[in-house]
């Protein structure tokens, strides 16, 4: 069975290609194509596709705010975003509200595909050169190791955190309530003395780099 796609885009030019592109890979069905974020947001209420790919900067409402009204309306819809260009407060907005994965349009043509066959099987995806953009975020480099300072819950909490979920998917991961996610995120802040996901992603990419 086709996963069902929305896609939203206010370049018409674009939006037929990114249709056409997702349309040769034969798994996916498109069930629209929206020129603005106010339209989209709309289809994806009357349509619920799977998977929804937004571009970050559209009229009405952007990327970003479609993003956060479907995980403040629960709609089971993945998110992706398309963009040409994204700020490390942008992802860390985009990861805060749920964000499945992020492509950038100067490789959308290699990079779109692969991402959604990833959602599709239920995994978060972002492209190397973001990765590197959280890692921005970081001041300075941790004087001890997450290891040393966290527990165990807290550490793999730590990792799922940097893959970009949710605090809802970061519990049904660990098999918790998103409460006790959220408390476990409150000490773990308050142990590295940070204050956004952002930061925490950035420490523990920084440290897999210096550990590999």
């Amino acid at each position: 069975m086709k996963s069902t796609v929305l896609i939203a885009d206010d370049h018409p030019l674009l939006l037929q290609a990114l249709a056409e592109l997702v349309r040769s890979a034969g798994a996916f069905e498109i069930v629209e194509a929206s020129p603005d974020g106010l339209q989209a947001l709309e289809k994806i209420g009357t349509h619920q596709p799977d998977i929804a790919i937004l571009d970050l900067v559209m009229p009405n409402l952007t990327g970003l705010d479609v993003l956060r009204n479907v995980t403040e309306r629960q709609w089971p819809v993945r998110v992706i975003l398309l963009t040409a260009s994204i700020s490390p407060q942008q992802i860390e907005e985009a990861m805060r509200w749920g964000v499945w994965g992020i492509v950038l349009k100067d490789a959308a043509t290699e990079d779109l595909i692969e991402c959604l066959i990833e959602v599709a099987d239920g995994n978060k995806w972002l492209p190397e050169k973001i990765v590197k953009q959280i890692g921005a975020v970081a001041d300075e480099q941790p004087a001890a190791s997450l290891a040393a300072c966290l527990t165990q819950r807290e550490l793999e909490i730590a990792h799922l955190v940097a893959q970009g979920l949710s605090n809802r998917h970061i519990a049904e991961k660990v098999a918790s309530a998103e409460g006790t996610v959220s408390i476990h995120l409150h000490n773990i802040y308050r142990k590295l003395d940070i204050n956004s996901r952002a930061r925490l992603a950035a420490l523990v990419a920084r440290e897999a780099e210096l550990g590999s």
